[in-house]
């Protein structure tokens, strides 16, 4: 019967065209209409150099690693300059902020630094961004120089080696694990395309919820005529999920195979660990789509309404509509993108981009099951509750 049912749900689910559209043909339209509109807008943009302003405190002035990395980012002969750096008073930059002549300035202090704009914008959050990354640098360099100073005290060998080796192990702790790919800087565009990957996973909950609602007695003939029959329900929902789950990985391999063997994105060259997010993220959405359904009392549309609605809110939350709206996330509510299957897809691709190690990868993908698990437990919890008084 599980066979069987499993051939059933999947010849209906394709026979449903507007499912067909939704789950498989639109994500792929919508990689073909994101290739045409950014093909060559990289090319034609100039990045201008942001003006910003430092104050220019005693902090600062006796700090010369903080010194030497604004001259070096404000060099105008260097061509990837990114800040024209005023160094003033606290008070005059507070004046060029108001007058709009700068897009933000920063005070630093035996504290945590503090960055003042007026506004949130692109020119603000590389700011932001940049001054919290050499705050980090000079503190590793901080520690680093502490360790150096206490290993020439100890004045014995094996005092000098301990240390020496401790300040090595620091070092290659804090080394980046960021590739070189000064020749293949990952495109910003790129980041469209795998928001997009995460939608298209996410979209698998239509599948999901279609499926189930033909097991389920409130819902459809189907699921009454199903209810009165002696086999199993676990089959006939485990076999039905099945038959959606194939074809959401079905859509996902046509669009990994447009997206990086026909459109040329440039997702990395670790494929094994590409579809294996993939298939990861199309459980999640899978699995929601099941959730919903079961545990939400609505009309089939009207559930369908949801889903759509519950992912095109993850896929903002993880920069679909603005790559800046997902650093704006991550640094001011993180706890919402450490929840939101979207962000754990589109962020597993970013480790898989930039980290030779595959931490970060493993924990969005361990992520990604514990959020499948949590919503199968919320649709058995569901199930094991119906009870039907009359059909």
């Amino acid at each position: 019967m599980f066979f069987k049912n499993f051939k059933y749900t999947f010849k209906a689910l394709l026979r449903n065209r507007g499912l067909v559209f939704w789950t498989i043909a639109f994500p792929l339209i919508m990689a073909l209409f994101f290739k045409m509109a950014f093909s060559g807008i990289e090319e034609k943009e100039t990045f201008d150099a942001i003006n910003v302003a430092v104050v220019s405190n005693e902090y600062f002035e006796n700090d010369g690693i903080l010194k030497d990395v604004f001259r070096t980012l404000s060099d105008p002969e260097n061509e990837d300059q990114v800040f024209n750096t005023s160094y003033v008073e606290e008070g005059e930059a507070k004046e060029l902020l108001q007058d709009g002549k700068i897009d933000g300035y920063v005070v630093f202090s035996e504290n945590a630094p503090k960055v003042f704009v007026t506004k949130n914008g692109v020119n603000q959050t590389i700011f932001k961004f940049v001054v919290e990354e050499i705050v980090q640098s000079s503190d590793t360099a901080d520690i680093i120089q502490a360790k150096v100073e206490k290993m020439f005290k100890e004045q014995n060998s094996g005092g000098f080696w301990n240390t020496l080796g401790m300040i090595f192990a620091m070092m290659q702790e804090n080394r980046s694990n960021i590739k070189d790919i000064s020749d293949a800087n990952l495109s910003y565009m790129t980041i469209e395309f795998y928001t997009l990957v995460a939608m298209a996973c996410l979209y698998g909950g239509i599948l999901g919820a279609v499926s189930i609602s033909w097991c389920l007695a409130n819902m459809t003939n189907v699921g009454k005529r199903l209810s009165l029959t002696p086999v199993s329900k676990i089959k006939l929902v485990l076999s039905s999920a099945l038959a959606g789950y194939v074809i959401q990985l079905f859509g996902i391999v046509l669009l990994l195979i447009l997206t990086i063997g026909v459109l040329k994105v440039d997702f990395g060259n670790k494929i094994p660990q590409i579809v294996i997010l993939s298939v990861a993220g199309s459980m999640a959405g899978l699995t929601m789509g099941i959730a919903v359904t079961t545990g939400i009392k609505a009309s089939e549309n009207a559930k369908t309404g949801i889903l759509i609605g519950v992912t095109m809110l993850w896929c903002f939350f993880a920069g679909m509509m603005g790559v800046v709206m997902k650093y704006v996330i991550d640094k001011n509510i993180p706890i919402i993108n450490k929840i939101n299957p979207a962000n754990m897809i589109t962020d597993g691709f970013y480790a898989l981009y930039y980290y030779d190690t595959l931490d970060r990868y493993m924990t969005n993908i361990v992520g990604l099951c514990i959020f499948s698990a949590i919503m199968l437990a919320i649709a058995i919890f569901s199930l094991r509750k119906q009870k039907y008084e009359s059909l």
